[in-house]
């Protein structure tokens, strides 16, 4: 839950006059914490997971189910024990989380990067498990669900202890304050989100239109079950409903479908960058220069001359300029705003400035059909059709926009419905910062995929829900934009105190998909290229505060690093501590940084190493966290996730792959992993050649062929080149040449950014969760067969290979469709109570029986071949949570050996009458 601090939270008024400083000082912190440590290299792989848990009460007599507020009594004791106890080469760490109900648990020591670590992963999550059951009441469980089904439907009555609805923190209609853990970080947290946003946060997911579904009667003309057919999904836009909440109330939500060809919300803003057409309409001139920052002049020699594209979008703080994709500026008109310079262009449209698209200052995310201006005489008639063609976009739009589907929604206003969700995460540590970087990159697309095949979230506040996926919940529930943050109007007059005034346009919640990559990598022209982001596929707006960019630069970091930080500074500190403002010591401590950092809550998280303030704190490196995976109900599924990611990142590093896609179709498909049953029925964009292409390659069709290929969708041969199972020993290039000098790196991993030798507009396609998988034609060969080359390449020992098979075959038969996810197994199980009555509403009854029946599948008492096949979970005691001494010291009383040998001779009188029986058949 991020920088947890013992300390008096200042009041938001109070810590107001405080924000500009954290910011500040944010910034410094980093910037001394990088130079001390951004040489650091050989690291080896470290990584851990972390799994949430909620507890609950039941009531057997009434069929009821409610939170438990004893999570901090049971965390102490946990930890109380696990110190008693740490002599076992297996522990178990304890920390508080967002409810009273609710507690996190991660390995007391990491895995290291050795294959029989992989072994460890579930074996540590089943001690957890066993451990946090010995700390239960005979009335309490603790199964590892997503969410608590009936949070917010229960008035009074939804804990033990009950706690009135509403109070001054969250001023909820639905949750009590109560419920939030005593530590007084997250009621700060929950009551300045609420404060800077100048309102309640406000929740809108679609409800799920069963046959009965009351909402729906007044809604005619709506089929159950789908509004957008069958090659479609529902796609439920979190975090840009403001217009439908103000046309249509708390109750309703818009909805689209995934079969557009582009992605809006519903207001109807783009989601990727402005194009604009250069056109500098003065005698002589034939373009301009690059700025490194508005005003401040770069002469590059492949200034964009007239007739060339450029990608960026206006700076709202400094009007009549933009800032490109490649992190230079342009201004759009002459200082006497007499001569046009830029001019707003459809996005079809493209120039064949090859040298551009190798710098990343173009995305083409289409072929282009108005042609290539650079080669026009008339430019003013290419102008007047490119100007054309945006307006026809424009209306196509709109035209779009019709097709929207007003849906009922389930309504939430506090930061308890999504905090109080429960996932699984994991954190990598890199070998240097470089791969940290490329990873946090990699790990980026994936996001969406893993959390679609791990969904598990389709009931809140009592109602089925019509998405299946907690993300958008809690990127709602932490919302503090401000209206014109929104891109609404009205909201409070500009203040200087927060960032940007609360007038800076934030495209997504603090709690969302990435906004851009970090890897800078390298290209042969190093010396054109230093004061660039590299990465062409950063296609959609990232705000930043152009003051601490230009810090950032001017230290010496490079620009995508900056452009990272100065997107993240862009949000306003949540909770400052009194007595720890000024006093901290910007060269030695990062607690501001981490203050921003920590409640940046994306889909990776980038983390620098933290200061070591004593000599026997353990050194910790470069890390990435994976954030967007859903729990699961067992061990088995949440260590198989886990270990799939964890040798997903060493395929793409051994074997010098890269996944990028377009930022706006990862965010596409964060929208569409949230829908019903996506990991089935869902399409999804995917980097079709995972390899670079061989010059002369375009990536489409028959002119490209795949490495992969020779392989004809079975597992690659690939050369074992090492021997021995250190998973982070392994940097397989394919040639010698390959390698440059640049610290042992592959030229392939320093030009992915840029994706040299093919056409970027064919490097992705959709494709279904199978295909991603398993793969697709000749030329993609799917994941799951990568892993299996991996293991094999590194001539994985029997024991894990045994087992990664079972992790890998189970999760092909997920992403097949042949098993289910969780989220639909719920949603089955709901439907089919004898109870439910085709209304969307979940009872008491419904949820107690479900949540009994989730503890048991966990603890292994109850079979459940519709999530796991034939895998049999081995039940799970909490007499087994504690090794078991061999005790020596005397026995004083003879009764109590005499009853344990009676037990012994009961034992053996069975055995001799079973045998008997046996003898005589």
């Amino acid at each position: 839950m991020g920088l947890l601090k013992v300390g008096v939270p200042q009041p938001w008024e109070k810590s107001k006059k405080n924000l500009n400083y954290v910011r500040k000082a944010g910034v410094r912190q980093f910037i001394s914490t990088y130079n001390r440590v951004k040489d650091l290299k050989g690291d080896e792989l470290l990584w851990g997971d972390e799994i949430e848990y909620g507890i609950f009460v039941l009531d057997h007599q009434n069929k009821k189910v409610r939170l438990s507020l004893r999570a901090k009594e049971i965390m102490d004791n946990l930890n109380e024990n696990e110190a008693s106890h740490s002599y076992e080469s297996e522990g178990c760490n304890w920390v508080p989380e967002y409810g009273a109900w609710m507690v996190e648990a991660t390995p007391r020591r990491p895995y290291n990067g050795y294959s029989v670590d992989l072994l460890r992963v579930e074996r540590n999550m089943r001690l957890r498990r066993k451990r946090i059951l010995t700390e239960l009441n005979d009335n309490e469980i603790a199964p590892t669900v997503a969410v608590f089904p009936m949070l917010g439907a229960l008035g009074d009555d939804g804990s033990v202890p009950p706690v009135p609805v509403g109070g001054p923190v969250t001023e909820s209609e639905y949750i009590g304050d109560g419920i939030i853990n005593p530590h007084p970080r997250f009621a700060a947290l929950s009551a300045n989100i609420r404060k800077r946003r100048g309102e309640k946060v406000n929740i809108r997911i679609p409800l799920f239109h069963d046959v009965n579904t009351p909402e729906y009667a007044d809604l005619p003309g709506l089929p159950p079950s789908t509004c957008c057919g069958e090659e479609s999904i529902l796609l439920w836009r979190f975090g840009k409903g403001d217009l439908s909440r103000e046309k249509y109330g708390n109750g309703f939500v818009i909805v689209g479908c995934s079969n557009s060809s582009r992605e809006f919300n519903d207001f109807g803003d783009p989601v990727t960058l402005q194009k604009w057409l250069v056109n500098v309409e003065c005698e002589g001139c034939k373009g301009l220069f690059y700025r490194s920052a508005p005003g401040v002049i770069v002469p590059d020699a492949d200034w964009p001359r007239n007739g060339d594209v450029v990608v960026g979008s206006e700076i709202p703080d400094v009007p009549g300029w933009i800032r490109l994709q490649n992190g230079y500026y342009l201004p759009m008109k002459s200082d006497d705003g007499e001569v046009k310079f830029l001019h707003k262009v459809s996005s079809e449209t493209h120039t064949n400035n090859q040298q551009k698209k190798a710098l990343g200052s173009e995305t083409p995310m289409y072929r282009g059909s108005v042609g290539n201006f650079s080669n026009v005489p008339d430019l003013k008639n290419a102008l007047e059709t490119a100007v054309s063609s945006l307006s026809n976009e424009h209306q196509a739009f709109n035209d779009e926009a019709k097709m929207f589907n007003l849906r009922p929604a389930i309504h939430m206003d506090a930061m308890a419905f999504g905090m109080g969700c429960c996932c699984l995460q994991i954190t990598f540590q890199a070998t240097d910062v470089d791969e940290s970087r490329f990873l946090y990159d990699q790990l980026a697309v994936l996001a969406p995929i893993m959390m679609a095949l791990t969904a598990s979230t389709p009931v809140m506040k009592g109602r089925l829900a019509d998405t299946d996926c907690r993300w958008g919940i809690i990127s709602e529930c932490v919302d503090d934009r401000r209206p014109a943050e929104r891109g609404r109007k009205g909201g409070p007059e500009p203040d200087p105190e927060v960032a940007g005034k609360g007038y800076r346009r934030l495209y997504k919640s603090r709690y969302d998909s990435i906004s851009t990559y970090i890897y800078q990598g390298a290209s042969s022209e190093d010396g054109q290229m230093n004061n660039r982001i590299l990465n062409m596929y950063n296609d959609i707006p990232v705000p930043i505060d152009e003051e601490k960019y230009r810090q950032l630069r001017e230290a010496g970091i490079d620009p995508l690093l900056s452009q990272h930080i100065a997107h993240i500074f862009v949000r306003d500190p949540l909770v400052v501590f009194d007595g720890a403002v000024e006093e901290v010591d910007d060269e030695t401590q990062t607690e501001h940084f981490e203050s921003i950092q920590s409640t940046n809550w994306q889909s990776v998280r980038w983390k620098p190493p933290p200061p070591r303030t004593g000599p026997n704190d353990p050194h910790i490196g470069w890390r990435t966290e994976f954030r967007s995976m859903e729990i699961q109900l067992t061990d088995f599924e949440n260590a198989a996730f886990t270990t799939f990611i964890t040798l997903i990142t060493r395929v793409i590093l051994t074997f010098d792959l890269n996944l990028y896609i377009p930022l706006s179709r990862v965010d596409a498909n964060m929208q569409r992993a949230h829908g019903r049953n996506a990991a089935v029925n869902g399409k999804f964009f995917f980097r079709r050649h995972m390899a670079p292409l061989e010059k002369g390659d375009d990536g489409f069709n028959e002119q490209y062929t795949s490495m992969f290929s020779t392989v004809n969708g079975k597992k690659s041969t690939l050369p074992t080149v090492f021997s021995g199972d250190d998973l982070s020993a392994f940097n397989l290039t394919s040639t010698d040449s390959d390698v440059s000098s640049w610290e042992g790196v592959s030229e392939k991993r320093r030009v992915a950014p840029n994706a040299s030798g093919g056409a970027e507009e064919n490097s992705y396609e959709e494709m279904t969760m199978s295909e991603i998988m398993t793969g697709k034609g000749d030329y993609f060969p799917g994941l799951i067969p990568l892993v299996y080359a991996y293991l094999d390449h590194i001539q994985c020992d029997s024991v894990t290979m045994d087992r990664m098979t079972k992790y890998l075959d189970f999760i092909e038969k997920r992403a097949t469709g042949q098993l289910q996810t969780p989220a639909t197994w719920v949603r089955n199980f709901i439907r089919n109570h004898e109870e439910y009555k085709f209304d969307s509403i979940v009872t008491d009854s419904i949820a107690y029986d479900l949540m009994i029946a989730c503890k048991e599948i966990g603890e292994g008492k109850r079979g459940a071949p519709e999530l796991l096949g034939d895998v049999v979970i081995k039940p799970i005691l909490a007499s087994d949570a504690y090794e078991k001494k061999l005790d020596s010291t005397r026995v004083v009383s003879n009764d109590h050996i005499r009853s344990l040998l009676q037990r012994y001779a009961a034992r053996k009188t069975k055995f001799d009458e079973t045998s008997a029986v046996e003898f005589q058949i």
